[in-house]
């Protein structure tokens, strides 16, 4: 059994921080045989720099995933070409920078990540998701039968369209992009372990990571508003996979939620 953990999106320095100070005791308490960190919006809520991937990676994580905020750092086109492990949605168009999907060597054998974006009320439009993650699959099978897949998407129902596609085919299928943690966590018929949505690791006491105050004179105001991130105590959260390695189904699946003070 090979034990994977996937926490949500990072929002700012508040996120980056508290996985500093709390990931490695999360997975040495979990078991984690292997940690994937969505760093979407990492960098002050918007995307994340090379900088701040080093941060993560030396924090903890194996892998790190992105969605549609993947390009908002000037410098991320040339450094995701360095970095492997730093993954954008596998479904922008050929000669796009870095990869969507990546094959890691584990202790238990190989695991395979895939990061695939929505089309459901997201921009810029890119290729169909099903056709694009189904691809990445079939190559990704040749080499590991463990495969995880962020799927980062703004509608339920495509996240649970694509969960529902992709059972029997991949390990995991786990929502980002909203920022709150759902509570349908379920292995499907297949042997695929599903979550709508991981949640984020950002500020508590914020509306989805950023200041409650920004975001509420946005609503009352209509007007376009500086919409700063958040600080104080952060939600860790994500969820705790358990994959047989021999098959590639999942046979646990629980959700992670934590509170650090940083």
């Amino acid at each position: 059994m090979i034990r994977i953990l996937f926490l949500g999106d990072v929002v700012g320095e508040p996120g980056r921080k508290a996985l500093a100070q709390r990931l490695k005791g999360l997975q040495e308490e979990l078991a984690v045989d292997f940690t994937i960190v969505n760093g979407e919006n990492a960098a002050g809520g918007r995307g994340i720099s090379g900088k701040q991937c080093i941060e993560l990676l030396r924090a903890g994580a194996t892998v790190i995933t992105t969605g549609d905020h993947v390009w908002d750092q000037k410098d991320l086109p040339a450094y995701i070409e360095t970095e492997p492990r730093l993954l954008r949605p596998c479904n922008y168009p050929a000669g796009t920078p870095g990869s969507g999907s990546v094959v890691l060597e584990t202790s238990k054998g190989p695991v395979g990540v895939i990061n695939v974006r929505g089309l459901t009320f997201m921009n810029p439009p890119l290729e169909n998701p099903f056709h694009s993650v189904a691809g990445e699959v079939e190559k990704m099978r040749a080499a590991t039968k463990v495969i995880f897949v962020d799927a980062h998407a703004e509608t339920t129902s495509e996240k649970i369209a694509l969960g529902r596609y992709l059972d029997g085919k991949v390990s995991a299928v786990v929502g980002t992009h909203t920022h709150v943690q759902t509570a349908d966590e379920q292995i499907f018929p297949g042997g695929t372990a599903f979550l709508c949505d991981a949640g984020m690791c950002g500020a508590a006491e914020s509306i989805l990571g950023r200041t409650k105050e920004s975001i509420l004179r946005r609503f009352l105001t209509g007007m376009p508003t500086a919409l700063p991130v958040a600080t104080g105590a952060v939600q860790i959260c994500g969820v705790c996979i358990d994959v047989d390695e021999t098959n590639g189904f999942a046979v646990a699946i629980r959700r992670v939620q934590e509170l650090v003070a940083v």
